[in-house]
Parts: structure tokens; sequence; C-alpha cells
């Protein structure tokens, strides 16, 4: 039972220092809460989502679908086939498309924010497969002009049994009466899914061609459906064949994969914030390693051994470690939780459910938080066992003395690398460059997290002069701040780390923000932009109105997307239903920009990296698998407004699923000497009827994009809170035990006239001087970093580097704002001491 006893110190010391665990819990806290609550969000989601799709495709022996999603579904005459199929006792097509339901007055979207409102046809029970949707009210659509409703789309759009509304489809030209006969039930109702039920015969006129359907349910009859189903396999090898399990599990794996890249960016920001929590716990225990260093001595005396004493430090780390690994998991459960509570109060229509704890997300937040806190401790642990213990009882409150010179270097070191990895990585573009610079930024990382005691003492002196009107006060603070310079560095590293990726981030959107100005300043002649919802786009009839209803325009082109395979790779071509050159200002460099219905344009990187010229004739597959013979007529230079090639309007439309045609932008061009101003009142009039599309001037479309820019940003900087938070808090708890290690010192102060409000300010500016020393390098380091990402960057448009001065004045303002703050209570702790007793404390 040797370690009995060295148990019962660790949890002594422990309960014997509240605050000083409170405050290392709560790093520990912090960073695991956020790993679990990604876990848990992500789960959550996935579950519900599994309850949606437990009755997809129920009921139903197989399903014949096109292989790829954006293909024009299953022909007519193989849905014929499939009828006399041998073994096939019913055959249910389906067809379906997105649309936009109005309200009932016929002027406004019904908003679902990220849920989808999809409309598809209705087979009654007599001519179905799949199970019947349960209707609550009314009755189903049996002639066109009727729809029905799930329950969530009826009350979203406040519509009752009887009301007529609109409805917009993209690839119509005009809005869709309709009549709301019916409102039917579907599983976890409550995610923003408008689900609209149209006749059979209307769905097909509105998301067909006429000739294809998007997939086929079949019922078997006289065999089992999975023989149906591998015979039909082997009959049909270029259609998907699947059985309803196979259907719903194709379902749950593309929500998977969707819900995967929400939980990396979470668990990023998780690891952000397990990074920046880890120097502070490091931090934390090799302060009180050094205070303690009599206490251990003393143990180290009365026969205590090496191993016993880093033991019992450790033994601390793994108390702390779960105390704070378990306190994480109940918080990430409330993080996710608020989390949800906050997409859904953007309307980002998500599902809703009980929150999902799998036993992985509790193993690996225990795991990491304990993982963390002890390898943390091993450092200070190993230092203490070392220390020989007469040394250590004549000096009170010794720092380890080590030399800093071999982790100078080693850092300088890395710092070389790391600047060369990122100048070779910003030489060229792509995913592998972008990783060159991503190893040259963890070097750097390194290189400052080795070298920043050195580094601190310079900077540190330089910025005393921030200080110097505060007199001997402030000289008293900037030797605090310069006196244990490993101390300083470990805690300015935190808030380094933060500030580098608020930086970099900054700078990456004042860039692209940058760059789409001019790109739009450059390419675009257009006078106004019709633009639409992301995921709808600008419907055909907007553009339609745009060109006949408006007397002063010359041009309304709309730009669309077209999606082919080159063998195994997915490209994708812009197509225009007008003259691009009226609109789009762009170079040809080779060839000419004649577009006739079976001619192609690529962009110049295009050209070389399929080695195509002018003249030569090229094969493009379509989605369906059909083979599109082109002939090159021009190489352009590159701009991201054409993308890598563009397609006549003709294939496009061969190639492009009814359902799936919208403009995704409507180009305006004013005819000469139209009045500019009258126009936009006339476009809104011409266009009001298409309630999702906005009429923009150049400088209103470039504010837009902005904004968009802007969300993306704020998402990320709310995520980096957190990392900042914990450096902020990493101050105050090295504040705090500064102000424990400098109690004779405080003491002796006081003794001899200090004021309290001086002794304040002295831990005010001490700390002040920490964060801004911690930010300039934060900065310093997210600006070089910033510049050789987007220089990697540079063939997708990002090809203006903007740094945002504004931003980076604020955030120096602010580090030394939250120095302060960050100081206060410390201060206060410090203020307080009793001089008499201070100076008496052994």
């Amino acid at each position: 039972m040797a370690g009995s006893p060295m148990r019962k110190v660790a949890l002594r010391n422990l309960a014997a220092h509240k605050v000083r665990l409170a405050l290392t819990l709560l790093s520990v806290v912090l960073g695991t809460a956020f790993i679990a609550g990604s876990f848990v969000f992500t789960d959550t989601l996935q579950r519900t989502f599994d309850g949606i799709f437990a009755n997809e495709a129920k009921g139903i022996d197989v399903r014949v679908s096109p292989k790829e999603r954006q293909a024009q579904g299953v022909p007519n005459n193989v849905v014929d086939e499939l009828a006399k199929y041998p073994g096939v006792r019913t055959v249910a097509p389906s067809v379906n498309g997105p649309v936009v339901l109005l309200d009932p007055v016929g002027k406004k979207a019904v908003q679902t924010g990220g849920a989808p409102t999809f409309g598809r046809s209705y087979l009654p029970p007599e001519k179905a497969v799949a199970e019947p949707e349960k209707f609550i009210q009314g009755v189903p659509p049996a002639r066109p002009g009727e729809i029905a409703l799930n329950t969530g789309g009826a009350e979203r759009a406040g519509l009752k049994i009887g009301d007529r509304t609109k409805i917009l489809i993209p690839s119509q030209h005009d809005p869709i009466d309709v009549t709301l006969t019916g409102i039917y039930e579907v599983p976890s109702d409550t995610g923003g899914f408008i689900g609209v039920l149209f006749d059979d015969t209307q769905a097909r006129k509105l998301f067909t061609d006429g000739l294809h359907v998007a997939y086929v349910d079949l019922a078997a009859a006289g065999i089992p459906g999975d023989d149906l189903r591998d015979n039909l396999g082997r009959d049909l090898p270029g259609y998907k064949v699947q059985n309803g399990d196979q259907v719903r599990a194709d379902l749950k794996k593309e929500v998977s994969n969707a819900l995967n890249f929400i939980n990396y960016f979470l668990l990023a920001f998780g690891a952000i914030a397990l990074i920046v929590g880890t120097f502070i716990i490091y931090n934390t225990f090799s302060m009180i390693v050094a205070q303690r260093l009599r206490e251990l001595a003393l143990l180290r005396a009365v026969g205590a051994s090496r191993q016993q004493v880093g033991r019992s430090v450790v033994a601390e780390a793994f108390v702390i470690g779960l105390i704070g690994s378990a306190i994480g998991l109940a918080g990430g459960v409330g993080l996710a939780f608020g989390l949800s509570a906050v997409l859904n109060a953007f309307d980002l229509g998500l599902p809703t459910g009980s929150m999902a704890v799998l036993p992985r997300t509790i193993l690996v937040g225990l795991f990491v938080g304990l993982v963390v806190t002890m390898v943390s401790a091993y450092a200070p642990a190993r230092r203490a066992a070392r220390i020989p213990p007469v040394q250590a009882m004549r000096e009170e409150f010794a720092s380890t003395g080590e030399s800093q010179r071999v982790r100078t270097i080693i850092g300088m070191v890395l710092a070389v690398l790391g600047v060369a990895f990122v100048v070779l990585g910003a030489q060229r573009t792509g995913g592998t460059a972008a990783a060159t610079v991503g190893v040259g930024a963890l070097g750097l990382i390194f290189a400052v997290l080795l070298a920043g005691p050195a580094l601190s003492r310079p900077v540190v002196a330089a910025l005393g002069v921030l200080v110097r009107p505060f007199g001997p006060i402030g000289h008293m603070a900037r030797n605090n701040a310069a006196r244990n310079p490993r101390r300083t560095a470990a805690t300015a590293f935190a808030l380094t780390l933060g500030l580098m990726l608020v930086s970099a981030i900054g700078m990456l959107g004042a860039s692209a923000k940058e760059s789409v100005g001019v790109l739009i300043d450059k390419g675009v002649r257009a006078d106004y932009a019709l633009a639409g919802p992301q995921l709808l786009g600008v419907p055909f009839g907007a553009a339609d109105a745009a060109r006949t209803k408006v007397p002063g325009v010359a041009e309304a082109v709309g730009l669309r997307g077209a999606g082919f395979k080159i063998g195994n790779e997915q490209v994708f071509a812009a197509s225009a239903d007008g003259p691009l050159d009226s609109v789009l200002n762009y170079e040809i460099v080779r060839g000419s920009n004649t577009l006739g219905d079976r001619d192609l344009l690529v962009s110049d990187d295009e050209a070389g990296k399929r080695g195509w010229k002018v003249g030569e004739p090229v094969s493009l597959t379509s989605f369906d698998g059909k083979k599109v013979s082109l002939t090159v007529t021009g190489v352009y230079k590159n701009t991201p407004l054409l993308g890598p090639m563009v397609v006549s309007q003709a294939v496009y439309n061969e190639v492009v699923p009814l359902n799936f045609r919208t403009n995704f932008l409507v180009l305006i061009k004013a005819k000469p000497g139209a009045n500019i101003t009258e126009m936009r009142t006339d476009l809104e009039k011409a266009t009001e009827q298409f309630v999702v599309v906005q009429v923009q001037d150049r400088e209103e479309y470039k504010g837009a994009q902005g904004r968009q820019i802007n969300t993306l940003l704020a998402i990320l900087y709310g995520l980096l809170a957190l990392a900042v938070v914990i450096a902020i808090l990493g101050i105050v708890n090295t504040l705090a035990l500064s102000v424990v290690e400098r109690r004779r010192e405080i003491g002796m102060l006081r003794a001899v006239g200090t004021q309290r409000m001086q002794v304040r300010r002295t831990i005010y500016l001490e700390s002040m001087l920490i964060a801004v020393f911690g930010a300039i390098v934060g900065m310093l380091l997210g600006l070089g970093l910033g510049v050789g990402f987007l220089r990697t960057l540079r063939d997708l448009g990002l090809d203006q580097i903007a740094i945002p001065w504004t931003q980076l004045v604020l955030v120096l303002i602010s580090s030394a704002v939250v120095g302060v703050l960050a100081a206060l209570w410390p201060a206060v702790r410090a203020a307080r001491t009793p001089p008499l007793a201070a100076i008496a404390d052994l």
C-alpha cells in the first residue's frame, strides 16, 4: 500500500486549492464539452433522419432508378417492359422536383430555411406499391390543379382545406394555381420539410420531359422480392436495382456523409479548443509544481521515492481530467441542445428529436479529457521528481533553471522549415499545395511554442513603451512579464493560437470579398442581375418576363449549369440562353467565341489538362451514360464566372432533366440610352409574381455575395470564440497562480508603502503586456499563413489579397482590454495580500 499515502497527499492538495482546481477543471471541461457536443449533435440528427427515412420505400419489393441522381430518369419504354417482366405484379412510376410554395395571398414564399420543399406525384392505393400516405384532413389530389400538403407544410403556409394559392417551379415559365384538397402526416414532421403531392398527370407535365420518370417501384408476384431484384439487376445493368432496405440504407448513407462534414468541422474547432486548453493545463501544472517544490522536496526527504512524487502529481491530473471530462460530457449535451436551438432560430429546417448520447461519445470524451490532462502534467511531474530535495528546500518557489538554448535552437530550425514549406506551397495551387502550406503552418506553430520564451524577452521589452507613462509601476509590470519568459510565452501562446486563426480567417474573408468585387467589376457587363435562393435559382419565367415586358432591356441572359462525366471524373459546364458576350467580359485566347448547338468553349487550364485543341472533336458523357459529341471552337482565359467549359443551350436541354433545370443567375443588359432607374422599377414589377427573385444592381449583387461570406465567417468566429475564451481563462489562471508565487514579494511592496491601487495596476499592466505580445505574434502568423493559403486558391478566383487592417487594429486593442479584464480578479487578490502575514510566510 506504498502508493496509498501519496494518493491521499494528491487528493488533499486538490481539496486545499479549490480556486486553482476550478480554473484548471474549466479548461478541461470546455474542450471536452465541444468534442462531446459535436458527437451528440450529429448523432441526434442522424437518429432523427433515420426515423424519417424509416418509412421511405416501405412496402416495395424493388425500386429501379438511374445510377446518377441528375440523370434523366427511367424511360417510359423501360417502364412498359417492367410491367410485362416475369414476377412483377404492380408497377408504380414516380416523378418529383423542387418547388416553392406561396402563402394564401400568393405574395410571399413559405420559408423553410435549409429544409427542402419538394413536389411529387400522388398515386392512389390501388396503383401504388409503397405504403399509402395517411390523410388526416381532406382527400388526395385527383385532378390537375389540386395538391395535398404534409401537416408541417400546411401549418407553415397557413393553408386550410379548400384554400387556393400558387406554386413556383424553376423550370416553368409561370406560377401554377392550385387548391389544397388534403393534409397528410409524415414521420418527424418538425424539421421544416414541405411535401407537395400533385395529381400524377400534372406532376409528369411539371417535372419530366414526357419521356422519363424519376424511378419505378415494383411489387413482386409469385417469387421473393430479392429474387426479382437479382433478376432485374442482371437484365438492367445500366440502372440501380434495389430492395426497400437498400433504398433506405442509401438515403441514410447520404445523410451520414453530409453530417460527417458538420461533425469534422465542429471537431476541428473542438480540437483547437483542446490544444489551447492543453497548454493552459500544462502551464498550470508547471507553476503548481514550481510553487510546491519545497513541499515535494520534504516528501522526498521523509522517504518518498521519485516515482511516488511523480505519481502524486499525475494522480492530481488524473482526478482533474476525470472530473473535467465527466462535467464536459454533461456540458456537451447542453452545448448540442443550444446549437440545435440556435440553428432552428435561424430557420435552417433541421428536424428535432431527443438527444442521442452514444457509448462512443462517452468513451471518447473521457479518453480525450484524461489523456490531454495527464500528458500535460507528465513533464512537470517528471521535473519535480528529478530535483534534489536539499536544493529544492533551499529555494523558495524556485524555477527549474533549465536552459532555453536547446529549445530555442530547435524552434528556430522549425521556423525556417515552416517558412520554406509555406513559400513552397504558395507557388502552386490545389489540395497538395494547401497541404504543404498546412505542414509549414504546423512547423511555425511549434516554432513559436519552442522559441516563444526567447522571443518574449525582446518583444515584451519593446512593448514596455506602452506602460512607460505609468512610471515605476509600468516598469515593474514589464519586469514581471519578462522575469519568467517560459511562463509568459506559455500564457500568451493560447491567445496566439486563437488570434492566428482569427487573423487568417479574417484575411481569407476580406480577400474573398475583394476578389468577388474585382471579378464582378471587370467581368460583368450587365446593368442588373436577377438572383434567387441558392438551392432554387431563378425560375425561367423571370428571365422571360424581363426579356419581354421591360422595354429598356437589350438582353436578359440566364446562366445555368450542366453536369457531365469524363471517364470517372464529374465535370460541370456553364450554359446560357442568350449571347454571353453581351453580359460578360471574357477573353478568347485561341479560336473564337462561336457557340453552335454542338460546339464547346473551354478554359485555358481545362484545355491544357485534357490536351484539347481548337477544332478538335471531344466526347462528353451525360449522367445517363449518353455520349455527347462536341467540337472545341474556342479557348478562353480562366475565369470563375464561366468555370472550366461552356456548352450550348441545346446541349443543356439534352442532358439536364426538366426537374433540375433552373438559372442560377440572370444578367440584364440595358439598351443604349435606357433609363436605368426606371428600368429597375419595371424589372421589379415584371418579376413580382416570382416572389423569390431579387433585382440587384452591380453594387447590391457584390453586397449579397459579401453577406454570404460574412455569414460563413460569423460561424467560424463564433466557434473560434471558444478558443479565445479558454485563452482568456488561461491568463486569469496564470496570473492568479503568479500572485500566489509572488506572495512574499507583494507583501514586501505593501510593507514599504505600495498602495493597493498600485499593486492592482501592476497586475493589470503585466497582463496587458502578455496579451498584446500573444496577439502580435498570433496576427503576424495569421497574416503570413493567410497569404500562403490564398496563393494556393488563386485558381478558384481568389486572386486578390486584402488585409483587414481595421479588424486587426480592433483585435489588438481588444487584446489589451482582454488582458486588463483577465487581470481583475488576480489583481484584487494581490491587493488584498496582508503585508506582515505574507512576509512571515515561509
